[in-house]
């Protein structure tokens, strides 16, 4: 594709920015003198980007690439944090640079970065968009991230890698080593080059068996966006390590961030205590969970579990700093219960979560006939007794928690 693009494309563009990518794909013929074939994929990634990347899915002079590349791509709030873990330094590469998310918030806080990608195609894409943004600190090198650090010569104060998480069919991969790049075959090269190593990975991606394959992780952090985990980030440094600190964040729509610090010698430590349901409920945000804190985060709140595995917590008195969700129990009602819609409005409505229970939530919906919506919370649980209980509850307001 050419660029910048003429001035007929950037006005097709701009004008179709919101329509059916298939159904502009149909219309093609309608304008013969227009890659309308290259544009229409502009406008599919674009809208992809909106949510990952708003500020620049609405910047008219960016060439965005194949929408892998955006799919693949850092949003900007976890590009940002990031950041903010290498703030300071004075040289990072990144190595696997892709559409260059990350390395556009390494250069607002590294003096020198070096953004490498083997995909000659993209990295030349790369290097247009970051003229267009006035980024002059970061230097592109279309190549192999090995190949790279072989050429050179002078140490780096981090790297930066985000390996590759599909294989050539478009599996899922769940094994780091499975990854591309093999981080765990090239880590002694990369830390000849670097004290300091970065690691993304998916959250599918099993951190345990991580941990195990790397031995150098000083620190991890599961970050979530409004709940939803989106990626693991790995600390790796020179000295082996054993139990490394993990980092449950959260990242919150307002702006703000829950955080819980946990290890695996402190969970194993932690003693559970349960109890039925009392006048809170809580349930930990999904960082919380992938970091596998399952007993520290109730002793830490002072907080009393409803079962051993349905990880949801209780209390008689509000503990209003919880990192999660927290509730008022209304009711208790058995599962099966013909009262439970009596504590519905007259649409029988309500937001429903299982939890150690044998139904998902479409099949509870099926069963009961209870649509999604309204101001009611049931959680569908198992208590201490293993008796199969519905918890009716309404959201504590942000007003309430000080």
């Amino acid at each position: 594709m050419e660029f910048p693009l003429p001035e007929a494309a950037r006005r097709y563009v701009a004008a179709h920015l919101n329509d059916d990518p298939a159904h502009l794909a149909l219309q093609a013929r309608r304008h013969p003198h227009l890659p309308v074939p290259d544009l229409v994929r502009q406008i599919q990634a674009r809208q992809k980007a909106r949510t990952k990347l708003p500020a620049w899915a609405d910047n008219p002079e960016l060439i965005f690439p194949p929408t892998l590349s955006v799919e693949q791509a850092s949003s900007e709030r976890t590009a940002a944090f990031k950041a903010s873990l290498v703030a300071g330094a004075t040289r990072l590469a990144d190595l696997t640079g892709g559409f260059g998310a990350d390395a556009v918030h390494f250069a607002a806080v590294v003096a020198q970065v070096d953004y490498v990608e083997r995909d000659a195609r993209l990295a030349q894409v790369v290097a247009y968009n970051f003229q267009q943004l006035g980024i002059d600190n970061v230097t592109i090198q279309a190549a192999d991230a090995v190949a790279f650090l072989r050429q050179q010569t002078e140490p780096f104060d981090w790297l930066y890698l985000d390996p590759a998480r599909r294989d050539q069919r478009g599996g899922k991969i769940v094994r780091l080593a499975d990854c591309e790049p093999d981080v765990p075959r090239i880590l002694p090269l990369l830390l000849r080059h670097a004290p300091r190593i970065l690691l993304k990975t998916s959250p599918m991606l099993d951190i345990e068996l991580a941990i195990q394959e790397l031995q150098h992780v000083r620190r991890l952090w599961v970050l979530a966006v409004d709940n939803e985990v989106k990626e693991v980030l790995y600390e790796l440094g020179l000295e082996p390590a054993v139990d490394p600190e993990r980092y449950a964040l959260n990242l919150r729509r307002d702006g703000s961030q829950q955080e819980f610090r946990l290890n695996r010698a402190r969970e194993a430590r932690a003693v559970a205590r349960y109890a039925e349901p009392q006048q809170y409920l809580y349930e930990p945000n999904a960082a919380i969970l992938k970091a596998g804190a399952f007993k520290s985060i109730g002793t830490a709140f002072e907080l009393l579990k409803l079962h051993q595995h349905s990880h949801l917590y209780t209390s008689s008195e509000l503990r209003a700093d919880f990192p999660g969700r927290i509730f008022r129990v209304l009711a208790v009602e058995k599962a099966d219960g013909p009262a439970l819609k009596s504590h519905l409005g007259p649409e029988g409505r309500a937001h429903v979560t299982t939890r150690n229970f044998p139904e998902s939530v479409a099949d509870f919906r099926r069963r009961t006939g209870i649509r999604e919506g309204g101001d009611t919370y049931l959680f569908a649980t198992t208590d201490l007794r293993g008796r199969l209980l519905v918890l009716v509850c309404e959201k504590v307001a942000p007003s309430s928690l000080g």
